[in-house]
């Protein structure tokens, strides 16, 4: 059993403990998204994935086995949105990660135009609940960290920070300085946008992810997603929408990131078909 596994078992009382040295480091070089960040900031990231272990419960299913390193790897992820944030509780409301060794089925209910109720099973890689469990693929985690647009495990905490004003609807509680209506307005705006794009051509590709279109919910964590990991990209769509996230994460990626974005990154128009790197399965 190594470091980590350890830790969790014996953790101390200090309040800001900080990962091995030469764990963190190997986490770190995996994960492209984690470029630009300075010293004291990789510190910060390390010590709030220390503390995400030591609060919230890695369950892997299945016979699914994860090492130090890729529950440190998960961690990283999951706290970079926080890396800015003001010291609260953001990730309330839930105690466990459930991890399965693949895309699982999840039980769906909707009603369709004639009040019909139908449910049927839907393959996901990822879930969020209120009041409840984040649920992942592993294949989903080690795809993500990269700088293509896909972050399963940004995705599915973005969900959990817009449920802390009830149920998601794509606004979480935005900070003093920002403006309600400003953001309501720049994300409308850009969702209905989206939605236009899809139903003219259904049969093309979107400029982000047409998950997207799901529902505001979707599109604010989608929008996450591609602001950690694509920010040029969203920046060029949807530079309102890049400004009001720069805004609730405190952060500037598209700053820190530049030289490390891929060209492919770099003008892309708003109008065209974007070659999707990962095709995401529903999340």
């Amino acid at each position: 059993m190594g470091f980590l596994s350890n830790w969790l078992r014996r953790r101390a009382p200090q309040s800001h403990p900080a990962p091995d040295a030469r764990l963190w480091e190997s986490v770190h070089a995996r994960l492209p998204l984690l470029g630009g960040l300075g010293a004291a900031e990789l510190q910060r990231l390390g010590e709030l994935a220390m503390q995400f272990l030591a609060s919230k419960r890695l369950s892997p299913l299945q016979g699914l086995q994860i090492d130090d390193a890729g529950r440190l790897q998960l961690a990283a992820q999951a706290c970079l949105p926080l890396l800015a944030l003001p010291e609260q509780d953001w990730y309330q409301g839930f105690h466990e990660i459930l991890l399965y060794p693949d895309d699982f089925l999840s039980p769906q209910q909707w009603q369709d135009e004639h009040g019909i109720e139908h449910s049927a099973s839907e393959a996901r890689s990822g879930e969020a609940w209120q009041q409840g469990p984040v649920i992942l693929s592993w294949p989903g985690v080690q795809d993500s960290g990269q700088l293509d647009g896909y972050n399963l495990v940004i995705h599915e905490l973005a969900h959990k920070l817009d449920m802390l004003t009830g149920s998601a609807n794509g606004q979480p509680p935005l900070h003093p300085d920002m403006s309600p209506v400003v953001w309501a307005q720049s994300m409308q705006a850009a969702y209905d946008h989206l939605c236009r794009l899809h139903e003219r051509h259904p049969q093309r590709d979107t400029p982000i992810d047409v998950y997207a279109c799901e529902s505001p919910a979707e599109f604010f964590a989608v929008c996450s997603e591609y602001f950690f990991s694509a920010p040029d990209l969203l920046n060029n769509i949807y530079p309102q929408v890049y400004q009001q996230l720069q805004l609730f994460y405190r952060q500037n990626p598209l700053e820190r990131l530049q030289p490390w974005l891929p060209p492919p990154h770099h003008h892309l128009p708003v109008h065209g078909q974007l070659p999707h790197e990962h095709q995401a399965p529903h999340r």
